[in-house]
């Protein structure tokens, strides 16, 4: 048996369901419904996606994939101007909530926003004294001064 120098419809539909549905849809479900027996389509599936059975056929399964890695790329712009559609798509529906979300999101995106957390554990022999942690919180923050940044300014006790 020669290699064959053209793609079958078969194929072709195989191949593009197959990337498709990756992760949803078997490679044998996708041979079922590219059209193959139900009996081979096992068989079928795995020589489809072997190199030296059917080249041709992997070849065009990887293009596809990489048209889709590249249409789907998250990039910092797609990323944003994804955001900016939902968010105006959000305000046009009148959902504030899902707006404000959306653009709370894409200014996280752009690093306006910076989450932390602090968690308190202690014993009963730790001291309950805000002003005491807070003098530990600015130690720690002096002695990592390379690695992270604190304003101490805007902390209140409560």
């Amino acid at each position: 048996m020669g290699l064959m120098k053209k793609l079958t419809e078969q194929q072709i539909k195989f191949a593009q369901l197959l990337v498709v549905n990756e992760g949803r849809k078997t490679p044998t479900e996708c041979a079922i419904e590219a059209g193959y027996a139900e009996e081979s389509a096992y068989v079928r599936a795995s020589e489809l996606r072997n190199p030296n059975r059917y080249p041709l056929v992997v070849k065009y399964i990887n293009e596809i994939r990489e048209e889709y890695q590249r249409k789907y790329e998250v990039t910092y712009h797609n990323h944003i101007s994804e955001l900016a559609r939902l968010r105006d798509g959000a305000r046009e529906n009148k959902s504030w909530s899902a707006a404000n979300n959306a653009e709370i999101a894409r200014g996280k995106a752009a690093g306006l926003y910076i989450e932390q957390k602090i968690i308190h554990h202690t014993k009963q022999s730790d001291s309950k004294d805000p002003n005491e942690w807070l003098q530990k919180m600015k130690k720690i923050v002096e002695d990592n001064k390379g690695l992270i940044e604190a304003d101490f300014t805007e902390i209140t006790n409560t």
